[in-house]
């Protein structure tokens, strides 16, 4: 297995398969984990396919396996990241971290994704439509 991140946010490695297992700890670890497993439900429910697919989730570690979306982008166009992010809104979630660093290039169709969810708000007003995003006091 590849390590992708470590902080004391998240441990990310990248199985030899390209399968990604994704640990979460720190502040707020277990409702950062929920959040990010109801968005990436919510997201395949709706047919989106520029984000990683949830493969499985384990409440008592904390961790969740999904699919690669591809590699991490070094530089997107302003308007491209713009445009990225609106599109994800048309299925109902918001980012709330729109920054490079959560875009990645998928070679086997030339489509830039999506990646990390934890912080998203569900825009319908259901479940987890509070955002997680930290504020400046945190």
């Amino acid at each position: 297995m590849h390590e992708m991140k470590d902080t004391p946010r998240a441990l990310v490695r990248i199985g030899f398969d390209g399968t990604v297992y994704k640990t979460f700890r720190g502040h707020m670890a277990r409702e950062r984990f929920e959040q990010e497993v109801r968005v990436l439900r919510h997201l395949q429910e709706r047919g989106c396919t520029f984000v990683p697919r949830l493969i499985e989730s384990d409440p008592a570690n904390l961790k969740i396996v999904t699919t690669n979306c591809g590699s991490r982008v070094e530089r997107v166009n302003p308007e491209k990241r713009k445009e990225l992010f609106a599109e994800l809104e048309n299925f109902g979630v918001r980012h709330e971290d729109p920054e490079v660093r959560n875009i990645t290039y998928r070679n086997t169709d030339g489509r830039f994704c999506i990646i990390d969810f934890e912080f998203a708000t569900i825009l319908d007003g259901g479940p987890g439509g509070a955002s997680l995003k930290p504020t400046a006091a945190q």
